[in-house]
């Protein structure tokens, strides 16, 4: 089972989207490259036997589902909070 990462372009509703494979030597420089031309990471790693597999769980969003659920309890929703106040700090001082 591979891990993938996936990166969409912000305000397009995941439409506009790209993956890497993590195991891949050249994954660090790829999402450098992601990164500097302004895509952002979206959702956890995506554990998945390939790439289709990869997409097929992506598109369904079913992260966003166990996201709900670990925010349902007070320390879920806390962590989450803190991880999304982190992001938005550090996206202010990019600006």
């Amino acid at each position: 089972m591979s891990k993938f990462q996936f990166f969409c372009m912000p305000n397009t509703d995941r439409k506009k989207f790209t993956y890497l494979k993590m195991d891949s030597d050249s994954f660090m420089v790829e999402k450098k490259q992601l990164l500097k031309i302004g895509f952002e990471v979206e959702d956890d790693v995506i554990f998945a036997d390939n790439a289709d597999e990869a997409i097929d769980k992506f598109n369904s969003n079913y992260v966003y589902a166990l996201q709900e659920y670990a925010d349902s309890s007070v320390g879920g929703g806390l962590g989450t909070f803190i991880i999304e106040s982190y992001k938005d700090i550090i996206r202010r001082f990019k600006s």
